[in-house]
């Protein structure tokens, strides 16, 4: 395996991922700063949280997570058949089956079933297609519960604003990504 993306921190520090060739992963500094936002005050350091990792790429955010917060849940999602084995690989290499599932499907077909249950969601939709990012987030909305947290990545220069169901809580930028990290306050 020759990729750079790896574990920043928890269980699995260090252990690198398999990254498909069709991936944009969220760079290894990028998720470490993010994290470091949500767990100063946003999160619980013992919380066991269900999360979706919704355009899951290479899973990295969603594993990262469960490398920090072991009793918790991550639900995967994408379309791509090279991101789905990957996502699988990684979570198998892991050894994280019982504590991730993984879905090949359109996420905005998902919203109703898994959105109501999440109390928190990494939204790093393909950069080419933003406005599938703004559907996926104004439909989470409509159906999540009061104080589900959502991290939401977009490219800096295509940047779009939240409706006012939610409130930011952190608004980053590393490189072309911008990071926002959202809580619902409105149903």
């Amino acid at each position: 395996m020759n990729s750079k993306l790896q574990i920043i921190s928890g269980r699995f520090h260090g252990r690198k991922l398999y990254l498909s060739d069709d991936a944009r992963p969220t760079q290894n500094r990028a998720r470490a700063a993010l994290f470091n936002v949500l767990t100063s005050g946003i999160l619980e350091a013992d919380g066991c949280y269900k999360v979706w990792d919704v355009f899951a790429g290479s899973g990295a955010l969603g594993i990262e997570f469960l490398s920090r917060y072991p009793n918790s849940r991550v639900l995967f999602t994408d379309l791509s058949d090279k991101s789905v084995n990957a996502i699988r690989k990684n979570l198998s290499l892991l050894k994280l089956g019982n504590e991730a599932r993984v879905i090949q499907a359109d996420a905005l077909n998902l919203v109703n079933k898994y959105a109501p249950e999440i109390d928190v969601a990494f939204v790093d939709a393909p950069y080419a297609d933003s406005d599938v990012g703004v559907r996926f987030i104004e439909s989470f909305a409509n159906v999540a519960k009061k104080g589900s947290v959502v991290v939401w990545e977009q490219e800096s220069t295509r940047f779009v604003n939240p409706t006012d169901n939610w409130a930011v809580l952190r608004d980053k930028t590393y490189g072309r990504a911008r990071f926002l990290v959202l809580l619902l306050i409105n149903k």
